[in-house]
């Protein structure tokens, strides 16, 4: 299994009417709890982000056709309506968490919809779903400076440490964005490993700080979520969303050069 290619879900909001800053990137409550019928109708077996890369780390098998759901952000949906859906079929998942976006103490009022509260996300580990970080504010890393690199890594492991008496060891980049330097402090700063975007399978090769996801999004119809997940016409599927990668990725490493150059004069 060393060679297999895991498709790792990536949602977000899981609601009935969400917002417009999260409706393009939701799913209703239906259509999260269809998919999850057809995972456990194809016989799928959902493992959790650290699984996955203990066993690639180690070398210990996989179960038969792995996959993996993670959530990202901290959607109060997640706990209302995929909660209820993941333990009917006793699926364990992941989210990740922008520790400064959910409700309670550490709150910086930047959430984009209705967050999930510290007593829900303690009941969604309860429940089999593993915490993991996604940064304190959900900035994109790659364009801050190392100060606020290290802090948003640290605050985000802190906090959660804090909520839940337990350490997190997996980390998903907001949105997707990474560098080298990126990835060296994520390891730094204690995360075992961290996932990507790139709307591809994960495979061991990738590295443990640098797995690619797909993307389960409002438009995603029932007969594209089974090519995905039986890892069926991926490229042609993800074909706009690579483009657009490719074309933004080229933007930011300007901006980023700009903004280096103008740190070095100043």
């Amino acid at each position: 299994m060393s060679d297999a290619r895991v498709p790792i879900l990536m949602y977000h909001a899981v609601a009935t009417d969400p917002n417009d800053a999260t409706r393009a990137l939701s799913v209703t409550p239906e259509a999260f709890a269809e998919q999850m019928a057809v995972l456990a109708d194809r016989g799928l077996t959902p493992v959790t982000t650290a699984r996955l890369a203990a066993c690639w780390r180690s070398g210990r098998p996989l179960p038969e056709r792995p996959v993996l759901i993670t959530f990202d952000d901290g959607y109060e949906g997640v706990h209302r309506h995929a909660l209820p859906a993941l333990a009917k079929h006793g699926f364990p998942a992941t989210l990740f968490v922008s520790t400064g976006w959910l409700r309670g103490p550490y709150d910086t009022g930047g959430g984009l919809d209705t967050m999930l509260d510290w007593d829900q996300v303690r009941e969604l580990a309860a429940g089999g779903v593993e915490i993991g970080g996604h940064s304190h504010t959900h900035p994109q890393l790659d364009q801050v400076s190392d100060a606020t690199l290290r802090f948003e890594l640290i605050h985000c492991k802190e906090v959660v440490s804090d909520q839940l008496g337990t350490v997190p060891a997996s980390f998903a980049y907001p949105y997707g964005y990474s560098s080298r330097r990126v990835r060296q402090a994520v390891r730094e700063t204690g995360y075992a490993q961290a996932l990507a975007v790139g709307n591809g399978l994960a495979r061991r090769a990738q590295g443990p700080y640098a797995l690619r996801r797909v993307t389960v999004r409002r438009s995603t119809g029932i007969e594209e979520f089974e090519r995905v997940v039986e890892a069926r016409a991926i490229a042609r599927t993800f074909a706009g969303d690579r483009a657009l990668t490719k074309g933004y990725a080229v933007v930011r490493r300007v901006r980023q050069a700009h903004r280096l150059a103008s740190r070095s004069m100043g």
